[in-house]
This record gives C-alpha cells, sequence and structure tokens, in this order.
C-alpha cells in the first residue's frame, strides 16, 4: 500500500508526533510513503533555526532522520513556508534575504504536489488542523 501523508500541525502540536509515528509505523510494516507534504504550522518542521530546550524531544530533528534514513519526498508547501520566514536558498536569493533556513532532505514547493500525491496514493492521511 503506498500513502501520502500531510501535517497542518507545528512542532509543539501532538499530532506531529503522532504522524510521525503513524510514518514509522507504515514505512516498519512494510507499505511505502509516496509523499510527505507539510502545511500550515507544520512549515516550521523544517526550518534549522529552530532550537529544542534540552529537556524536550527534538521533533524537527526527528522529522529530518527519518526523512533521511528512508529517502522520502517531504515537500513544504512554499506559500506557507514563506508566511512564515522559512527559505530555501533559491527563495532567499529571489526575496533577496540574507540567510535560507531550510535545505534537504525538505523542498519547497506548491501545493500541486499534495494533488499529484493525492492522485498516486493507495491512502491519504492527514493530521492536525
Amino acid at each position: 500500500m503506498n500513502f501520502a501523508i500531510a501535517l497542518l500541525a507545528g512542532p509543539q502540536d501532538p499530532a506531529a508526533r503522532s504522524a510521525l509515528e503513524f510514518a514509522r509505523a507504515v514505512v516498519s510494516s512494510g507499505h511505502q510513503i509516496s509523499h510527505l507534504f507539510f502545511y500550515r504550522e507544520a512549515v516550521h518542521l523544517a526550518s534549522q533555526l529552530g532550537v529544542q530546550p534540552q529537556d524536550e524531544l527534538d521533533i524537527a530533528a526527528e522529522w529530518r532522520q527519518f526523512i533521511g534514513d528512508h529517502q522520502l519526498d517531504a515537500v513544504v508547501c512554499i506559500a506557507a513556508a514563506l508566511r512564515r520566514g522559512v527559505l530555501d536558498e533559491a527563495e532567499a536569493h529571489r526575496w533577496e534575504r540574507p540567510v535560507a533556513n531550510t535545505g534537504a532532505p525538505w523542498a519547497l514547493s506548491g501545493l500541486g504536489q499534495w494533488i499529484d500525491a493525492l492522485q498516486s496514493a493507495d491512502r491519504a492521511v492527514t493530521f492536525g488542523t
């Protein structure tokens, strides 16, 4: 089975952890994840600037590790990212900002990526509101 997973919740929302645990279960069950789409507050997970206190789990680092380990397609909605100050090198240059704060394994792209994912996946699951 092929899953497309969308996350709308930010790093502090329990839905971010639930989505990660679900994604881990999908992979460990032998299924595939064709697309991960991060939208709304979930785009903060792609920022390299967030620092978690030592007594808290770093959900953004866990997502990064999971995506890298499984070589998954992790798309961050470009419109939501720009609104929240999450920029890759190309967007930082385009908007004349001095620095980017995201990069691999994340890719900024449009909502059309999620529409494509919905057409090719067997199941689509969304976490957060």
